[in-house]
């Protein structure tokens, strides 16, 4: 019956110009189901899960792309070709039932990985931890998907043990194409076995700090507090610094504050300490006691460095106990009448330039004279900033001012002269 289908369809194909014609067709036809069936997918996401559609789409549209192949292969009468390939790969009954128990083996294997890691996480309770159910649902994976890569080649005829025998050149050649992959894999095992950090541990690494959601064969995956999931190779972790923030289930933050230089800083200190202990914020532990240290002499302040716990330490956590203990520490100090003093700046006139003078009016800010260059010289704190090029020019126009009075009779008198000498000089003409 499907040689008669055959022919009938050859037949009707008997013209190469019918047979370019009906390939286009098929191939326009085989566009058409492709552009349904990705059409449809929204529809199935209503029933089934966005894998599940996904799924249906590829194998609908690969039974529609054997079906146009099939066609085209009778077509153009490739009939026999294509049983001379079959033949040549020897492609027969018993070749499908091993492919077949080969895809169904490969299926189960997957099948059985994934249940024991379901397994993991019901019934793992507080024994296992997340870091120890990766490890073992990797170690797992590897023992399964091992045994079914044998039982495969095995149903293929090649001898496991025939591997053995090129091991090395291959292992040569692989580890010089794929040192990098081999690498991440070998620092992948250090780091499940060895355990620096844990899935859920706050870690920075370099210039990358989040929450480590997953430790693989070939990488670590970490999601950062801006919500990013950043995926570092397991050979770089290995080959980099890396502070582990959750290790020990506390961290000690820090957080400074000026005190002014009048104020009694052991006052400031117990101030500050009692903040601490009496804020109510609950990361913040009680022991070990919140501490207030001397750090050292600022510009404008002693400042003191008031230092705290927190228990399970996020950055979430932190940030949240930071804020508080600032609150309680600032409430603390303007209820002492502690002072946090602004920056300040102060300014020293020259004595040989005659001490510090205020810009344009001359007066001396040491002593108060106007226009008096007998002062001290001595050093004095002004509000604002005065330059010592403005204090020399007040200075200098303070010298230069002189009495008017006495520059007009100067003038006066030198006119008075000049009058003089022309009369006499006049007098005397008009007698020669």
């Amino acid at each position: 019956m499907s040689a008669l289908l055959i022919d009938g369809v050859q037949n009707a194909f008997v013209s190469r110009t019918s047979r370019l014609l009906a390939s286009l067709a098929v191939l326009l036809g085989l566009a058409a189901v492709g552009l349904a069936i990705r059409r449809v997918g929204p529809l199935l996401e209503r029933r089934f899960s966005a894998d599940d559609t996904d799924a249906i789409q590829a194998v609908a549209f690969s039974l529609a792309a054997a079906a146009a192949s099939a066609f085209l292969v009778i077509v153009w009468h490739a009939v026999d070709d294509v049983e001379t390939s079959f033949e040549t790969v020897k492609v027969g009954p018993t070749q499908g039932v091993l492919a077949l128990v080969g895809v169904l083996t490969l299926i189960v294997a997957y099948t059985i990985t994934r249940v024991s890691k379901g397994l993991l996480e019901t019934r793992g309770g507080d024994v296992l931890t997340a870091h120890r159910r990766e490890v073992i649902h990797h170690l797992i994976q590897l023992a399964v998907y091992l045994f079914a890569a044998v039982f495969v080649m095995s149903l293929a005829g090649v001898n496991p043990g025939d591997l053995l025998v090129g091991a090395g050149v291959i292992g040569l050649v692989v580890g010089l194409a794929a040192r990098q992959t081999l690498g991440a894999v070998l620092a992948g095992f250090v780091l499940i076995f060895a355990r620096p950090f844990e899935v859920g541990d706050w870690i920075v690494v370099e210039d990358r700090e989040g929450v480590v959601t997953d430790v693989s064969l070939f990488n670590t995956r970490l999601r950062t507090y801006d919500d990013e999931h950043v995926l570092l190779p397991n050979d770089e972790v290995t080959a980099t610094q890396v502070v582990n923030r959750s290790k020990s289930g506390r961290l000690r933050v820090s957080v400074e504050v000026g005190v002014d230089y009048d104020a009694d800083v052991t006052r400031a200190a117990e101030v500050a300490e009692q903040a601490m202990r009496d804020c109510e914020v609950k990361p913040l532990l009680t022991q070990p006691e919140p501490v207030v240290v001397g750090k050292q002499f600022d510009d404008s302040a002693v400042i003191l460095e008031c230092r705290f716990w927190i228990s399970n330490p996020s950055a979430p956590r932190k940030w949240q106990t930071q804020t508080a203990v600032i609150e309680a520490i600032k409430n603390a100090f303007d209820a002492e009448g502690i002072k946090i003093p602004f920056p300040q700046r102060e300014l020293l006139g020259r004595e040989e330039d005659g001490g510090l003078r205020l810009a344009g009016n001359g007066v001396d800010v040491a002593t108060g004279d106007s226009g008096s260059s007998d002062t001290d010289g001595d050093s004095v704190s002004v509000d604002g900033e005065r330059s010592s090029v403005e204090s020399q020019r007040a200075s200098t126009n303070g010298d230069e001012a002189e009495d008017p009075q006495t520059d007009g009779e100067s003038a006066d008198g030198q006119s008075a002269s000049g009058s003089g000498s022309e009369s006499e000089s006049e007098s005397g003409s008009e007698g020669r």
